[in-house]
């Protein structure tokens, strides 16, 4: 009869156990893409406008390719045909990171340049701002683009 009074006993606290642990308060999702940056940073708030793919090319587009990164770590604005939206991620030593960029699927003559400004940005691994210039460098330092502050 010991014995099953202890194997109650154990079985009850077991129970009271997990119930207890089931009855804490819920935790909130936490989500790894909710990614806050410094609305000071100098890239944050601004609206930068394409200025060149590479180090020379000018590109002539229905719309300015353009973005926007919010403090809270969206992306938004337009690649010259469609408009973009997404993630970044600013790291520290000036490591940039796009991510889940989306777009509209208008179509425009200058299709194939508007992908060009989009696989810029994807692919863009550190950046560099000089006075109101922003330069996205690639892995392998190499310049992808600048984009100039809007006025």
């Amino acid at each position: 009869m010991n014995k099953t009074l202890s194997g109650r006993a154990l079985l009850l606290a077991l129970v009271a156990m997990t119930l207890a642990a089931c009855g804490g308060k819920p935790t909130e999702p936490t989500r790894q893409d909710e990614v806050r940056v410094s609305s000071d940073h100098p890239v944050v708030g601004q609206r930068w406008n394409l200025l060149l793919v590479g180090t020379d090319e000018r590109l002539s587009m229905p719309t300015t390719p353009h973005f926007v990164i919010a403090p809270d770590g969206r992306v938004s604005g337009h690649d010259g045909c469609n408009a973009i939206n997404g993630r970044v991620q600013l790291v520290d030593g000036n490591r940039i990171q796009f991510r889940e960029l989306a777009s509209t699927k208008m179509g425009c003559p200058q299709l194939d340049d508007a992908r060009r400004v989009t696989t810029m940005m994807e692919t863009a691994y550190r950046y560099l701002i000089d006075h109101d210039r922003l330069v996205f460098f690639g892995p392998d330092q190499r310049v992808l683009g600048g984009w100039r502050k809007a006025n």
